[in-house]
């Protein structure tokens, strides 16, 4: 079973920017696509971003569309949510997602394991 560790979440005021990363344990990372969803308290949990396995192709929920960039470097089992122009209604837990193939996802349904959450918390 794959373990899959974020980082990077904190404090930001409206328009700075974060990046989140997401560290996989295995020898098969590079086999699979890679996602981040987010969840506001009281919300169900949304697509955010999804990377296929090459890192080639990506999706991106239009809310984040333009503002963040998902990347993976399959090298060191990472992947990246750089998150710039930061808006309040971005605060929420952001989950890292392992995709059940090689291609981008943006259901959780697509979703074969999940991170632990890192809080991002954007003050107006």
């Amino acid at each position: 079973q794959v373990q899959l560790v974020e980082s990077g979440g904190g404090l930001v005021q409206a328009g700075g920017s974060l990046r989140l990363s997401c560290a996989a344990s295995g020898r098969t990372f590079s086999n699979y696509a890679m996602g981040w969803f987010r969840q506001a308290p009281g919300k169900e949990r949304d697509f955010v971003a999804s990377i296929s396995w090459s890192g080639v192709s990506t999706v991106y929920a239009d809310s984040v569309k333009g503002r963040f960039t998902i990347s993976r470097d399959n090298a060191k089992n990472l992947v990246y949510l750089q998150m710039n122009s930061l808006k309040p209604d971005d605060t929420a837990v952001y989950y890292c997602a392992r995709g059940k193939g090689t291609a981008r996802f943006s259901t959780t349904q697509r979703v074969d394991s999940w991170g632990q959450g890192t809080q991002v918390t954007v003050s107006s």
